[in-house]
């Protein structure tokens, strides 16, 4: 389909059937360039538009505002451009209204064979009347090129805008709750913590494929769609990606004119207010503002949080073929560090769910995150793209918490113990991408190479809390034991009532950690996509690291430096039988030097900044039952060593152990089952264990903290065909039981869990829906971060959302 180019939204990969030209729906599309209206036309009408870019370069449009069917919105668009829009099976063909474009023939344009000739133009998905989606189909982060989700040989799972709105999602924890293999750990009550396959992490989260690297409770305001790639991914994000990565794609100013005012409250005293404004300046510049503000309560006693954010964005296209996206966002966020209930006798403690074990006014979180971003793409005529991404982030965050330790041995009374930590961050990275697509006679190639450049500086101390005076936390009997340096202060409190108001003083002992790391990282790295005739296709990749760090002990006044030059091979292969079917197998290995928040628990010593490694052997086939029904299913096995995990004996500190491997299978599923019942979930089988102990702690064989063998989740929406605009949800979440830790001690049991919605259009601008978390009041475990931090799952909770669109 040579000259031709394919306007698609990014949901779509093979062709659907076009929704009757009949169908009628409001537009506002501002006037100025065609090329800019045509991609709002196909954001808000999900149809597919084919044309030679030459026919409608520099030709404007008056646009288009009011109620058109499909065709006639396209008629009006054109009005004056002596361009006409010609019905074809798969879409349009825009042409000239003397003759049809030359070289063009309908057999010529099924969607199958034009996706690997024609360019699909950056565009977000828009609900529009024809119903929500929970199907993506291509991924840019997973290849840095925009690829088909099938033709990747990777568990990836996407959650699409439209889910984040069914389910009113608000943070991560809401994001993995549907995704199979994938968990959430408890994080200290500070931090999201999500566990790939039984790798727990603190660190792997990207914000439009660059590193987003700090401890916190992350928001989905700004957010568009949220990917979430299983197994190691060193070749694509360099030191990280190690069991997985989640990388958020943020929202971005486009010409469409966006008026969204959105309104939550719910038990509890939830109360949340979201703004999202946005449209275009002139035919070159579009200006967004999101902006959201959160003040509630929790079913947890003494537990509530503020926070509040605002991200503008701006986008320039000086050419069609030149894109810049320039960003900013200021978030904060001061909440009560929850720790949850401790444990007795194997189980958690029997207690009120509500129950706080400690201080909850003395027990705070808060960070203040401030980033500046730009993406900088242009297309070059010779086939030739480069982009550029660039970010810079400042966070500053503080946490204390007095928390349960200890059980006593007849489950009547518990010890809490308390410390705090701050830590200043500041990071800047920079990544450069080269891609140009290449045919040597029967091998097509799409070429990738880049440069990423990057420096963090962490500030981080951490100081032990004393209870009434207390200067030695141990025992009396052994205060002048030097081996017992490391014991805690605590303070004993009844298990009835485990609220303790007794004077604190926090200072920085043997438990203590006070660090100034500097990180510098430089990665080169080329990958080639190619594809073998029409059944095979291959991706081969190899990235370079030279990771430095220069860290500093402030307390012992040690200086240790460390260098790696890393090597992260990724390699796959890929079958298809016939279009909508793919089988594939990966290899992909990955290092995680230590930085950031991997110091934070550890001593620094040269071998707790050895990297710690990761192998993934993959297999896996990825069908389109429909074009918007996708069944995807993976094995896996993930090797990784040098591994620091939670201290099961001390939760403010961490260890190491030799090596540890998982495996399991995971199944998924999103999109339509009908075009009225729209579906996203999964299962996942997991098992994972400890295979080489460093010999001191007894672990040999155990099994991983947090990794329940069986997990199901399966979210449904039913929309109503007489009543447009109306539908219901239904939601179950069920897993097995699981340990708390790797001492394997506390079992945490299984639970299954039911979630309903309802949705409602009340008028043409106004919506409403109505989400009820766990509707039948199950009594559950939700997370844990040790065998006694442990949080039970909410009671029944309902929030109702109002949505004005003007």
């Amino acid at each position: 389909m040579l000259g031709m180019t394919l306007m698609i939204s990014s949901n779509i990969a093979s062709s659907e059937p076009i929704i009757a030209s009949s169908i009628v729906q409001i537009y506002d599309i501002s006037p100025g360039s065609l090329k800019n209206a045509l991609d709002l036309f196909v954001q808000q009408t999900e149809t597919q538009i084919y044309f030679d870019a030459a026919v409608i370069h520099g030709v404007t449009t008056n646009g288009l505002q009011g109620k058109f069917s499909i065709k006639d919105a396209l008629d009006q668009l054109l009005v004056g451009s002596n361009l006409q829009a010609v019905s074809r099976t798969h879409g349009y063909i825009i042409k000239t209204s003397e003759t049809a474009p030359p070289n063009v023939k309908e057999n010529s344009i099924s969607l199958s064979s034009s996706l690997a000739d024609s360019t699909l133009l950056p565009s977000r998905t828009i609900s529009a009347d024809i119903g929500n989606n929970y199907l993506a189909k291509r991924s840019v982060v997973a290849t840095k090129t925009d690829t088909l989700l099938r033709d990747t040989p990777q568990s990836i799972s996407v959650i699409t805008q439209d889910l984040i709105k069914d389910q009113a999602m608000q943070s991560i924890a809401d994001v993995v709750r549907y995704v199979p293999g994938v968990g959430m750990s408890q994080g200290e009550g500070n931090t999201d913590a999500p566990i790939f396959r039984g790798n727990k992490s603190t660190a792997d989260f990207y914000v439009d494929g660059i590193r987003d690297d700090a401890s916190y409770f992350r928001d989905l305001y700004n957010m568009e769609s949220v990917e979430v790639l299983k197994g190691p991914n060193g070749m694509i994000f360099g030191r990280g990606g190690s069991g997985g990565v989640i990388n958020r794609v943020s929202k971005e100013a486009e010409w469409e004119k966006i008026r969204t005012i959105t309104l939550q409250g719910g038990t509890f005293g939830a109360k949340r207010a979201l703004i999202d404004i946005g449209q275009g300046i002139n035919e070159i510049a579009a200006f967004r503002l999101n902006g959201m503000y959160e003040n509630s309560d929790t079913y947890r006693k003494g537990v509530s949080l503020e926070r509040y954010g605002i991200n503008p964005t701006l986008t320039i296209k000086p050419t069609d073929q030149t894109k810049i996206v320039l960003s900013g966002e200021y978030f904060h966020d001061n909440r009560t560090a929850d720790r949850g209930i401790p444990s007795f006798n194997g189980l958690p403690m029997n207690t009120r769910r509500s129950a706080f074990f400690g201080d909850p006014s003395r027990s705070n979180s808060n960070i203040t995150t401030k980033s500046l971003s730009s993406v900088i793409e242009h297309e070059f005529n010779s086939g030739v793209t480069l982009r550029n991404r660039t970010r810079g982030a400042v966070y500053n965050k503080f946490y204390q918490n007095i928390y349960p330790y200890e059980t006593s041995t007849d489950g009547t009374e518990v010890d809490l113990a308390a410390y705090n930590s701050q830590t200043k961050r500041g990071n800047i990275f920079n990544q450069t991408d080269l891609m140009y697509k290449l045919n040597t006679g029967f091998l097509e190639h799409r070429l990738l190479s880049g440069i990423e450049v990057g420096r963090q500086v962490t500030d981080n101390l951490r100081r032990t809390g004393y209870f009434n005076g207390d200067t030695y936390g141990g025992p009396p009997e052994h205060e002048d034991d030097p081996e017992d340096d490391v014991a805690m202060s605590t303070v004993r409190v009844p298990s009835s009532n485990p609220i303790t108001r007794d004077p604190v003083a926090f200072r920085l002992d043997a438990n203590g950690i006070t660090n100034r790391a500097v990180a510098k990282v430089t990665g080169i790295y080329v990958q080639d996509q190619i594809k073998l005739g029409s059944k095979f296709q291959t991706i081969l990749g190899l990235r370079y690291d030279k990771f430095e760090l220069n860290a500093h002990n402030n307390r012992n006044g040690v200086d240790l430096k460390t260098s790696n030059g890393l090597l992260s091979p990724r390699a796959g292969l890929i079958y298809k039988p016939i279009e909508p079917i793919s089988f594939y197998t990966s290899y992909s290995l990955s290092y995680v030097p230590r930085a950031g928040d991997q110091l934070d628990s550890l001593e620094i010593s040269n071998q707790t900044l050895s990297p710690e490694r990761f192998i993934n052997l993959e297999v896996g086939a990825k069908l389109d039952i429909r074009t918007n029904l996708a069944l995807t299913v993976a094995a896996y096995r993930l090797d990784r060593t040098n591994i620091a995990i939670p201290d099961p004996f001390n939760a403010t500190r961490s260890l190491l152990v030799k090596g540890q491997r998982s495996e399991g299978i995971e199944v998924g599923i999103n999109g339509r089952i009908i075009p009225s019942w729209t579906v996203m979930g999964g299962y996942a089988y997991q098992d994972g264990k400890i295979t080489q102990d460093q010999g001191e702690h007894g672990m040999l064989g155990a099994t991983l903290a947090q990794l329940p063998k069986h997990t199901f989740s399966l979210w449904n929406r039913y929309d109503f065909s007489s009543m447009p605009g109306w539908g219901v949800g239904l939601g179950v979440i069920t897993r097995t039981q699981m340990f708390a830790s790797i001492d394997n001690t506390v079992n945490l049991p299984g639970y299954t869990r039911l979630d309903a919605a309802l949705y409602g259009k009340l008028s043409r601008n106004l919506r409403f829906q109505l989400n009820v978390e766990n509707m039948l009041n199950a009594h559950y475990i939700i997370s844990a971060n040790n065998n006694n931090n442990i949080m039970p799952g909410s009671p029944i909770m309902a929030r109702g959302t109002l949505i004005y669109e003007f």
